[in-house]
C-alpha cells in the first residue's frame, strides 16, 4: 500500500499545535494560586469563586469528543484554528472582565475553545506523522507539554499574579494564539476523512456533550452541596441517561459521532481506562498540594508557584527519557514504571506534616511526580492512538482527552470530599487541615494503584507494535 511521504515541516508543525495545547492545559491550573486575588478584586462570594475553575472545566469535558470527531468530519485545521480564536478572544475578555458574571461566562467559552483545540491538535499530529520512532519521539514531547502543564501552570499564575496582576495570567494567551492563527495556514496542511457524503450526528453531539457537561457538573459540586443531596442525585441520574441515550443512538446511526469499533483494538480501550485514572492523580494532586503550601504552610501566589518548578522541569527533561525508553523497551513497562513512580509520590504526600519544609518534606515528592508524569502520560498517548486510522485520529485524540479531563474532574470532587468531610463545620486548626489534605493523597494512591492493574490487564505489546500502517494522509 502506498503511504504518503513524511511532511518535511513536521516538527515545526509540532511546534505550533504544541504551543496551543500547553495554552489549554495551562489554563485548566494557572488560576489556582490567582483565586485569593480574583476573589478580593472582583468582589467574589466565597460560594461562587470555585466557578472560575468549574466554568471552564465544564465546557472543556463536555465538548471535548464532539471537538475531536469535528476535527476528523469538517478539517482538522480548520477546526483547530476556529479552536484557537474562540480560546484567544475569550480569553482577552477573562481579563477584561470587571464582574464575576462576565469573568465566569468568558472562562466557559475559553473552556469550549480549549475543547476544540486539544483533540483537533492531537490529531494533525497523529496525521503528521507516521506511526514509528518519530511518532513516539513527537508523542513523548506532547506527553511533557500535557504532563507538565499543570504544574508550569500553578509557577506561572504565581509569577503572572505577584508582578503583573491576575489578569495576566489570561492575556498571556492572546499573543500566543495570534502566533499560531499567523502560521498554522503556512505551515499545517489541511486533512479531513474523504467521503461522498456525510451523514452528521446531531442527536448524538447534543446527549454525550449534555450528559459529559452535567456529570462534570455534578461531581465539581457535589462537595460543596453534599453527595447524597437529591439535587447531586438527579444531576447524575440525568448525565447517566443523556449518555445512555448516546450509547443507543450511536448503535444506529450510519455515520455516528462514536464508532464503537474503536474499542476493538484492547490497548486503545485500556489506554482510555488508565488515562481516566492518570488524570484523578494528576489534578487531585496539585489542587490539593496548592491547598497545602498556601493555606497550612502559608506561601504565597508567587512561593507556591515556585515550588512547583521541581516537577515542571523533571516532567520535560524526563520526557525525552521517557520517549526513548518506550522506543526501545515498549510502551506497557514504561507506562507501568511511570504510574509506580506517581503513585510513590502520592504515598510520600500522605506524610506531610503540619510544619512542613520544602526540602525533606515536599521535594521527594516533586521530584518522583515529575518524572512519574513523564513516563506515564507519553505511553499513554502512545497507546492511545496506536492503530487509530487517519480517518478516525481526532476520534481517539478526543477521547483520550475526555477521559483525561473526567477522570481530573472525579478525582478533584473525590479529593474535595474526603478533606472537606474530614475538617466538618468545626473551626479547624493547621492540624485538621494537613490531616484532611493526608487522607485525600490517599485516594489518588487507590487511584495510582487501579491504573498500575489496568495496565497490566489491558496494555498489549503486541498491538502497538503490529497496529496496521495508517493510509495515505488526505489533503
Amino acid at each position: 500500500m502506498a503511504v504518503s511521504a513524511p511532511d518535511p515541516r513536521r516538527w515545526f508543525v509540532l511546534a505550533v499545535v504544541g504551543a496551543a495545547f500547553f495554552m489549554t492545559i495551562l489554563d485548566v491550573s494557572i488560576v489556582n494560586v490567582a483565586l485569593p486575588t480574583i476573589a478580593a478584586k472582583l468582589h467574589f462570594s466565597r460560594e461562587n469563586i470555585q466557578w472560575v475553575v468549574t466554568a471552564y472545566a465544564l465546557s472543556f469535558g463536555g465538548f471535548l469528543l464532539l471537538g475531536g470527531r469535528s476535527a476528523d468530519l469538517l478539517g482538522r485545521r480548520r477546526v483547530f484554528m476556529v479552536g484557537v480564536a474562540l480560546f484567544s478572544a475569550a480569553s482577552l475578555v477573562c481579563g477584561l472582565a470587571h464582574s464575576e458574571g462576565v469573568l465566569i461566562a468568558a472562562r466557559a467559552v475559553q473552556g469550549l475553545g480549549g475543547a476544540v483545540i486539544s483533540p483537533a491538535a492531537l490529531s494533525i499530529v497523529s496525521t503528521t506523522f507516521e506511526e514509528g520512532a518519530d511518532r513516539n519521539k513527537a508523542l513523548g514531547i506532547w506527553g511533557a507539554l500535557g504532563g507538565s502543564g499543570a504544574a508550569v501552570g500553578v509557577l506561572l499564575g504565581g509569577v503572572l499574579t505577584k508582578y503583573l496582576g491576575w489578569e495576566w495570567i489570561f492575556f498571556v494567551n492572546v499573543p500566543v494564539g495570534a502566533l499560531v492563527l499567523a502560521l498554522t495556514p503556512r505551515i499545517i496542511r489541511e486533512s479531513r476523512v474523504e467521503m461522498e457524503e456525510h451523514h452528521y450526528d446531531p442527536f448524538g453531539a447534543i446527549t454525550v456533550t449534555g450528559g459529559l457537561a452535567l456529570l462534570v457538573y455534578a461531581i465539581s459540586r457535589a462537595p460543596f452541596v453534599g453527595w447524597g443531596t437529591p439535587r447531586t442525585i438527579l444531576l447524575l441520574f440525568a448525565s447517566v441517561a443523556l449518555l445512555l441515550a448516546f450509547l443507543v443512538i450511536e448503535r444506529v446511526q450510519r455515520q455516528p459521532l462514536m464508532p464503537f469499533r474503536i474499542f476493538r483494538i484492547r490497548t486503545v480501550a485500556g489506554a482510555n481506562v488508565v488515562a481516566f485514572l492518570l488524570g484523578g492523580v494528576v489534578f487531585s494532586n496539585f489542587f490539593v498540594l496548592t491547598l497545602y503550601v498556601q493555606g497550612v504552610l502559608g506561601y504565597s501566589a508567587l512561593k507556591a508557584g515556585l515550588t512547583f518548578l521541581a516537577t515542571a522541569g523533571t516532567a520535560v527533561v524526563s520526557a525525552g527519557v521517557a520517549q526513548a525508553l518506550v522506543t526501545r523497551v515498549g510502551v506497557k513497562p514504561i507506562l507501568a514504571l511511570g504510574l509506580l513512580l506517581m503513585t510513590v509520590g502520592m504515598v510520600w504526600y500522605t506524610q506531610i506534616p503540619v510544619d512542613g519544609k520544602f526540602g525533606p518534606d515536599l521535594l521527594p515528592g516533586y521530584l518522583f511526580v515529575g518524572v512519574g508524569i513523564a513516563f506515564s502520560f507519553v505511553p499513554v498517548t502512545i497507546a492511545a492512538l496506536a492503530g487509530v486510522g487517519h480517518d478516525e485520529a481526532g476520534l481517539g485524540s478526543g477521547l483520550i482527552n475526555t477521559t483525561q479531563q473526567i477522570g481530573g474532574a472525579i478525582g478533584v470532587a473525590l479529593a474535595s470530599t474526603v478533606f472537606t468531610s474530614h475538617i466538618g463545620s468545626g473551626r479547624p486548626t493547621p492540624k485538621t487541615f494537613t490531616d484532611g489534605y493526608a487522607l485525600s493523597f490517599w485516594v489518588m494512591v487507590a487511584f495510582g494503584v487501579a491504573a498500575i492493574l489496568a495496565t497490566l490487564a489491558f496494555i498489549r505489546r503486541e498491538e502497538i507494535e503490529e497496529a496496521p500502517e495508517p493510509s495515505p494522509i488526505p489533503g
